[in-house]
């Protein structure tokens, strides 16, 4: 089978634009929810569900076909070359080499990757999968990045080791950016190390008996959001007594 091209994905997926779908979203970004997306994203009008289920009849597309829709200025693009990068990354039948590919890909043009979907669509697999069993330096790099889309791939990476039961990276990154500045990187930091804590809860209770005074409020929100009442609101309690 040819592999697929970056024209034909995108020429598929135009024909699933819908006006009504755009209307929404237009009307979603005038919200004030806007500081989520790179201020020049275009958007043609196309729901999520159907660019993922599209992005996996064309998971064969090469990596440099694939860096052709990271480029584009429409974000529904975008999402769907990250969308292909993860299918294919988690396909078995995958090769390392490929896998090696989309990793590389990944990390060069991070400057891309520059919204919370993209990474989170692609970030578990594509990177974390990737260096499950190799040195994990980049992502420290990364959560010591100026750029907040790096910062939050380092976290949200260590989903794929999380699921492994390996959870020391999760917390040793999360406490690189437990008082970060941004809502993006706080939220996913509390998920994460919630995540994580689902696995060992003492590790967690741990990091929030050292941190849970000083993090910032969404980031303990989302920590605690699934501990024992009396738990849950000893933390909040120690984060509001030391505002």
């Amino acid at each position: 089978m040819p592999e697929s091209t970056a024209e034909q994905f995108v020429a598929e997926l135009k024909s699933h634009s819908s006006p009504a779908e755009l209307k929404m979203f237009e009307h979603y970004l005038q919200s004030g929810e806007n500081k989520e997306y790179a201020s020049e994203d275009a958007f043609m009008g196309v729901r999520m569900g159907t660019i993922f289920a599209l992005a996996k009849t064309h998971m064969n597309m090469a990596p440099h076909e694939i860096e052709k829709l990271l480029e584009s200025p429409f974000h529904e693009v975008r999402v769907g070359g990250v969308s292909i990068m993860d299918w294919q990354a988690r396909d078995k039948k995958t090769p390392e080499s490929r896998k090696k590919e989309l990793f590389d890909l990944y990390i060069r043009r991070h400057d891309r990757i520059n919204n919370w979907d993209l990474v989170d669509r692609s970030a578990p697999y594509v990177v974390g999968g990737y260096l499950v069993d190799k040195p994990r330096d980049i992502l420290y790099k990364l959560a010591r990045s100026k750029n907040l889309w790096e910062r939050r791939t380092a976290i949200v990476s260590t989903y794929f080791f999380i699921r492994q039961n390996d959870l020391n990276d999760t917390f040793k990154i999360a406490e690189i950016l437990v008082h970060d500045k941004e809502d993006l990187v706080q939220k996913a930091v509390g998920g994460w190390i919630r995540e994580a804590g689902k696995k060992d809860l003492q590790k967690l209770l741990h990091f929030l008996d050292a941190y849970a005074a000083t993090m910032p409020r969404v980031m303990l929100r989302y920590a605690v959001e699934h501990l024992d009442k009396k738990i849950k609101e000893h933390y909040i309690l120690a984060g509001k007594a030391a505002k």
